[in-house]
């Protein structure tokens, strides 16, 4: 039976304790107090951080006739929520991520937030445990090879297309909500529902407001798709 892409990607680590911390939810460690190991927050702040620099810097030597906003797009749709979180998927993230059994109920291994933070984390582990080029390496296989579809798509933001689409229609501008909010301060969790006319279109979760309406509004624009 061949093994799974983050079976093959935790094998090539020398320290394997960093690699089970970046898959370490923070729900896992508050529920096994007695074990000495951390979440992979620290991680993940490390990994967006590297994350962002390099595919920042592929753009930039890719594109060199591109102006700073095509740029800026076209590097959201690589690294934001929803793009992380079908990395995961492609990668099984999911199913070998620590949680707690409140957060494996509740649709933790699926939750798109929580792929999207691994990515993140992983990338930081990777980065410490192995180096640049091996981080630049897992980012350019599992992430900088979707460029060439995404330049085949409008690379304008999804709310933006949504408020196109539904005004061209008639009808009034969608309106967002703010449904929920998850964790601390510093590592919040947004819901968002978008509605028009105040019926529910769909919803979406992201680590800003900002990111959660961009992925209800894509959701909203894929079920558009879906229905015609």
């Amino acid at each position: 039976m061949s093994i799974s892409k983050i079976e093959e990607i935790k094998k090539k680590f020398k320290d394997k304790k960093i690699i089970e911390e970046a898959l370490t939810h923070r729900s896992w460690v508050n529920e096994n107090k007695g074990e000495k190991r951390d979440n992979n927050e620290r991680l993940e702040f490390l990994g967006d951080a590297i994350l962002e620099f390099i595919v920042s810097k592929h753009l930039f030597f890719q594109f060199p006739k591109k102006n700073e906003g095509f740029l800026t797009t076209l590097r959201s749709n690589l690294v934001n929520t929803t793009g992380l979180a079908s990395v995961a998927r492609e990668l099984d993230l999911g199913r070998h991520l620590y949680l707690s059994k409140g957060e494996e109920e509740t649709g933790g291994r699926t939750n798109p937030s929580i792929l999207a933070d691994t990515v993140e984390a992983i990338i930081g582990a990777i980065y410490i445990d192995q180096g640049l080029e091996n981080t630049e390496k897992f980012i350019e296989e599992n992430i900088l090879y979707k460029i060439k579809d995404l330049i085949k798509k409008p690379l304008k933001d999804p709310k933006s297309r949504l408020q196109e689409k539904i005004q061209a229609e008639g009808m009034p501008a969608p309106k967002y909500v703010v449904v929920k909010e998850m964790g601390p301060d510093h590592q919040k969790t947004f819901v968002v529902r978008v509605s028009i006319n105040g019926e529910l279109l769909e919803e979406g979760v992201g680590k800003s407001k900002s990111e959660a309406e961009q992925q209800a509004a894509q959701k909203a624009l894929d079920k558009f798709d879906r229905d015609n």
